[in-house]
């Protein structure tokens, strides 16, 4: 079995600006490797080599427009890619031939980049547990195996793009340099992550929105909703299993003894 990365801790970014896709793409790499800067300088070369291809093709194009970066900061699924390569990491459409046994087995797989308007974030696997973590949530969420699939079923139904991500993950990030902060970044221990992330949905199912950016989205607010239901059907599942358990096991000390009964109905007759 390998061994436990980043001395066992999570690293999550917390939505800044909308910045998702730095956020994303650190949480996929489980580190701050990347900032905004260097993403945006990866957006400015995709855009002059496309100018310059159109321009060698004869076709018409804004020079001032860029297809890879928005003036609020989102970038495209080009630059993610771009970035990636860096560690050798392939992005992959989840909806793709060569992505056929992630469809079928997405537990096997490492990491999920999801998509939709002008939003990123990843789930990934970090010492053999799933997690979601997006940046609009305060903490990585936790996914079970049981529901992982269903939940990227729901993603994909709710609109969502999804994309695979292959390669040599990184196993190791400076948590004791001083550049391993970039100021919206932190490093939890599964036990927190999980305490934090209770906290927030207590204080969803009561009202509130604790620890939680808005997101003006309505597909968005029914993926999240959607996300609180899987993990109380995660919950009720595992309940279902030990209830199914308990069941299966003999329970010889309840069960009357028939053949006693039956010697004693004999004797009752005889007397």
């Amino acid at each position: 079995m390998e061994g436990v990365s980043n001395g066992g801790m999570l690293y999550h970014e917390v939505q800044e600006s909308k910045l998702c896709a730095v956020h994303c793409v650190n949480t996929v790499l489980q580190g701050p490797f990347f900032s905004e800067f260097d993403l945006a300088a990866v957006a400015s070369d995709l855009d002059r080599a496309e100018r310059q291809m159109m321009v060698q093709g004869g076709g018409d194009f804004v020079p001032e427009q860029s297809h890879n970066v928005s003036l609020d900061g989102d970038f495209s699924i080009q630059v993610l890619q771009k970035v990636l390569e860096v560690w050798d990491l392939q992005i992959i459409p989840l909806n793709s031939p060569v992505a056929e046994p992630a469809q079928i087995d997405p537990e096997l797989e490492s990491a999920f980049i999801c998509h939709l308007q002008d939003h990123w974030f990843c789930i990934r696997k970090v010492n053999g547990e799933w997690y979601n973590f997006d940046s609009l949530k305060a903490a990585p969420e936790h996914l079970s195996k049981f529901y992982l699939s269903a939940y990227l079923d729901s993603l994909k139904g709710f609109g969502w793009s999804i994309f695979l991500v292959r390669g040599k993950f990184p196993k190791e990030c400076p948590i004791s340099s001083s550049e391993a902060s970039n100021g919206y970044g932190q490093w939890l221990l599964p036990e927190d992550a999980e305490r934090i992330t209770k906290s927030c949905n207590a204080a969803q199912r009561t009202g509130g929105r604790s620890g939680q950016t808005s997101w003006p989205s309505d597909q968005y607010r029914q993926y999240e909703e959607e996300g609180m239901l899987v993990d109380q059907e995660d919950e009720d599942l595992k309940a279902a299993i030990a209830a199914s358990l308990m069941d299966s096991s003999p329970a010889v000390s309840n069960k009357p003894d028939t053949s006693e009964n039956e010697n004693k109905d004999k004797n009752a007759a005889n007397a």
